[in-house]
């Protein structure tokens, strides 16, 4: 019953100093706000960020080449040389070639779905007369397109023969077919197209058009008749117009149920065996599940970091809570007096100038969450992440708010619980 009567004396002096209140509550509100927006957009991003990087398969694995650790060598002098990483540029040789990789998946059929490697020709443009489209030439394997799982809105993949024969086919985007054939799907697929990429000019025949999506780590600042958007031809094709033989990367698709953590290591321990004799390179192999894990640990260690700085606000807004009281408990020295006078023991003085002092927390609590997941939502809106306000950070500032209320309110309640009665009843 005390408790509740402590609550309502509490409001009664809020409303009647509502400014007064209104001014304390403020470094509260805005320390409130302000974490409480910042983890909303920093949870936003993360969660936008991961979905995409998931999206390009959580069980995939990427294979390149780094550069092996120098042994350090000493002199008889006793001079140490050598060590650290080499410097050496990677020559076709240094390549995965077509052997290694057909000898990989035929050792671990049961653990491999697929395999994406691609073949970059480079930027150029399609054009017929004034009509244009970028695009990024690129020869892919079958499996680039298990990897990246591209909608196909008309038409087909490549077919097994185009693969091995090298065939000049082509896929291209939407975006492409909205530029030279006026969005007509139909009128795009069997017909020819000419890109220029450095200079050099190529015919394609399209046979198949698939769904554009940018991606969500990507903003683009060109309009969507600029867009520059993937042009796709057999794997086969690209490296005979490059004159190439080997590979510089791939990325491994595993089947489901398989530790794709546990099988790039299986995967850079069988490559090795064709790179002892190389004396500068190595393979090196790491999963998305890896990275994506990374990623979110990074961004969620930045989010914490600056939400921390922000709720510096709160400390400040804690100093102004025991100001106020300080100056409440001072107004009301008479009050004080009558009520120990009467026979209130100092614990009850102490509990009702605490409680005002959390009451005081909690209103501005309240008002900060509000305004928090408001700026939120608005900000992550505006960066175009899917907006997934903190229930966590939301439940951490109901707890924290009353931590302050009773840390920086004790001091203030205390000093009337020892007030001398006598000397309070003549404070004029």
């Amino acid at each position: 019953m005390m408790f509740y009567e402590n609550i309502r004396l509490a409001l009664f002096s809020l409303k009647a100093n509502k400014m007064r209140a209104l001014l304390t509550m403020l470094g509260i509100i805005i320390g409130i706000s302000s974490v409480i927006a910042i983890m909303t957009v920093g949870n936003s991003v993360t969660s936008t960020v991961t979905d995409s990087m998931n999206s390009m398969g959580v069980n995939n694995i990427t294979v390149g080449l780094q550069q092996k650790e120098q042994e350090e060598e000493t002199t008889q002098e006793g001079m140490s040389f050598g060590g650290g990483r080499s410097s050496s540029v990677t020559r076709e040789e240094d390549y995965f070639t077509r052997e290694m990789l057909e000898n990989y998946c035929e050792t671990y059929a049961d653990s491999i779905a697929g395999i994406s490697v691609s073949e970059s020709l480079g930027q150029g443009r399609i054009q017929d007369g004034g009509l244009y489209a970028n695009v990024s030439a690129m020869g892919t394997s079958l499996g680039y397109f298990l990897a990246n799982d591209l909608e196909l809105l008309a038409g087909r993949y490549f077919s097994q023969t185009e693969m091995d024969e090298g065939y000049r086919v082509a896929m291209v985007s939407d975006v492409v077919v909205n530029n030279m054939f006026d969005g007509d799907m139909d009128k795009a697929i069997g017909s020819i197209v000419q890109v220029n990429v450095g200079d050099k000019y190529y015919d394609f025949a399209v046979i198949g058009v698939y769904q554009y999506e940018q991606s969500a780590m990507m903003i683009s600042l060109v309009s969507e008749k600029d867009t520059m958007t993937n042009l796709y031809i057999p794997l086969r094709t690209a490296m005979e117009i490059n004159h190439s033989e080997s590979y510089s990367q791939f990325t491994v698709i595993t089947r489901d149920g398989v530790d794709s953590d546990a099988f790039a290591d299986t995967t850079e321990n069988f490559l090795s065996a064709y790179y002892r004799n190389n004396r500068n390179f190595e393979p090196s192999a790491f999963s998305m599940a890896s990275m994506v894990e990374i990623m979110s640990d990074m961004m969620s260690t930045i989010t914490t970091a600056i939400a921390v700085i922000a709720g510096i606000a709160l400390l400040v807004g804690g100093i102004g809570v025991m100001n106020i009281m300080l100056v409440s408990i001072t107004e009301r020295t008479r009050e004080i007096g009558t009520r120990k006078a009467l026979g209130a023991p100092n614990s009850a003085i102490r509990l009702q100038f605490i409680i005002e002092s959390i009451v005081i927390c909690l209103i501005g609590d309240f008002i900060g969450i509000v305004l928090g997941v408001i700026l939120g939502i608005s900000a992550a809106n505006f960066l175009g992440a899917a907006a997934t306000p903190s229930p966590e950070s939301i439940l951490l500032s109901l707890g924290f708010s009353m931590g302050i209320g009773i840390f920086f309110g004790y001091y203030p309640a205390n000093k009337a619980a020892q007030m001398d009665p006598i000397e309070a009843l003549r404070y004029e």
